[in-house]
């Protein structure tokens, strides 16, 4: 080995006389792990029960029972909201022309629509089944954003605090009916040349 030293002991090796000097006897240091490890499992499992763990993302929705009975509806007092395969939204009153609209706008058509007929307009949602899932969660975020509008705009704006909203919404299918009157809306791609 290079630099020599001997493998043995970490002893420096003793030149000249040695002396009668009694080298210390140290005392071994031996330190108990056992409560340490029973501590760290202790305070483990207190934050992991006391800490609040990611709550999921759940939309809350309570879903009348099905009843097989007609229910009569002024045509003046239905909104409906249609949304197609593409995720494109269009909107019409009654049984009028459908007009396209805008996710962006969709909040402030709710707003108006509803304060134009307080507690007695009713939303339908006709939802495509091919629509993809996230934009029927961000039609329904609008349309939630739009009640907090309306209760705000009744309450703070028209001095009403005692405002109660009675808020009347349903999801229904998109029916052949429906798909006619946007067809004329929606730009027509492929096709023969």
């Amino acid at each position: 080995m290079a630099g020599g030293g001997s493998l043995g002991g970490g002893g420096r090796s003793k030149r000249g006389k040695s002396s009668k000097r009694k080298s210390k006897k140290r005392v071994g240091f031996v330190l108990d792990m056992t409560p340490l490890v029973d501590i760290t499992f202790l305070l483990l499992t207190f934050f992991m029960f006391t800490t609040t763990m990611a709550t999921p993302q759940v939309m809350e929705m309570k879903v009348p029972p099905e009843i097989d009975v007609p229910v009569e509806v002024k045509e003046s007092e239905l909104l409906s909201i249609l949304v197609d395969k593409d995720g494109d939204l269009f909107y019409f009153r009654g049984q009028g022309e459908a007009e396209e609209l805008k996710m962006k706008n969709l909040k402030n058509l709710a707003i108006k629509e509803n304060l134009n007929q307080i507690n007695r307009l009713i939303i339908v949602l006709k939802v495509s089944d091919d629509t993809e899932y996230g934009t029927v969660v961000q039609v329904l975020d609008e349309l939630n954003l739009a009640e907090a509008g309306i209760v705000d705009e009744m309450r703070v704006k028209r001095n009403q605090p005692n405002f109660e909203r009675s808020r009347k919404f349903t999801i229904a299918d998109l029916t052949e009916d429906d798909m006619e009157k946007i067809a004329t809306l929606k730009p027509q791609t492929g096709g023969s040349q």
